[in-house]
């Protein structure tokens, strides 16, 4: 059995902008700390909802070796180095592995379009040339390729490819996972709204975007599901599911960057091409912040 990188909520965390488009590295630290002191299990940095695809290549590394210092080891950073250029996305996980992270995230090549036998020697070849643990990201949505199950079993003999975010939405697929793949890869949601059902077959937890503004919550959800303790997991799960479900009203991570604004944390705008949301989207966030009493409390 591969060793688990992490049970629990990991936020994949959004990255604070200043006036100028800059990375707000202070802010970053900020997020970092208050996710680490409201019990979140691991920090993903440089994901989709970090706005990894508008960063050039220096900022990239930069926000990575930010991360795994101010984090300083009190829980796994993870790196996310995916690409779809393969040599690319092999030197951003060398760099990554250099810097000091736990571990990595790559995400499915994107508009290439790649065969499930291209997905299989492109993974290989990331993961022959670290040493990290990787977490393979399958978001077909984005991507426009899928993973099959069948293809992951193949990839799971692979020593250090250890684990999928799952983000397909398609809860047959994750069965067939679990199916075929067994123990000898881990699976994590790529939904908020799909922690319970994929944590009862068998997940480790979840790689979350409302863990940015819940990161208790989040992670008492996954908690009770590794405590096999559903029916509490739920009665949290349904209490942020508004919040949960508000946060895609518009292309991830705008609203979640909104919602942060509100709390009172300085995550400024996206980047373009992502602009910011309509005033009634602005409406929806605020409310169910409001609800959750969560409007202001970082300042």
């Amino acid at each position: 059995m591969k060793k688990t990188i992490f049970t629990g909520a990991a936020v994949a965390i959004a990255t604070p902008m200043t006036e100028n488009d800059e990375i707000n590295f202070d802010e970053l630290g900020r997020l970092i700390d208050f996710n680490i002191e409201n019990s979140t299990d691991a920090i993903v940095i440089c994901g989709t909802t970090g706005e990894s695809s508008a960063m050039s290549d220096a900022e990239h590394i930069a926000c990575i070796k930010y991360a795994v210092e101010r984090v300083a080891g009190r829980v796994p950073v993870i790196a996310g180095t995916g690409s779809n250029h393969t040599s690319y996305a092999v030197h951003l996980s060398q760099e990554a592995q250099k810097l000091g992270a736990d571990a990595l995230l790559s995400v499915t090549p994107y508009y290439n379009k790649a065969s499930q036998a291209g997905l299989i020697r492109h993974f290989t070849a990331i993961a022959n040339s670290v040493d990290l643990p990787i977490i393979l990201y399958n978001v077909p949505s984005r991507t426009g390729v899928n993973i099959a199950p069948e293809t992951l079993k193949e990839l799971s003999k692979v020593d250090n490819i250890v684990a999928v975010k799952e983000a397909s939405g398609n809860i047959s697929q994750v069965a067939k996972i679990k199916q075929l793949c067994g123990d000898s890869i881990d699976i994590y949601s790529g939904n908020d709204d799909q922690i319970i059902p994929i944590m009862s077959l068998g997940g480790k937890g979840v790689i979350s975007v409302l863990s940015n503004c819940c990161p208790k919550q989040t992670h008492d959800i996954c908690a009770l599901c590794l405590k096999q303790k559903y029916d509490e997991a739920l009665k949290i799960a349904m209490g942020t599911l508004p919040f949960a479900n508000v946060l895609f009203c518009d292309v991830n991570p705008i609203p979640v960057k909104e919602a942060l604004n509100l709390m009172g944390f300085n995550a400024g705008h996206c980047r373009l091409p992502l602009c910011d949301t309509s005033d009634a989207n602005k409406a929806k966030i605020k409310s169910e912040l409001e609800k959750l009493g969560l409007v202001n409390i970082a300042k």
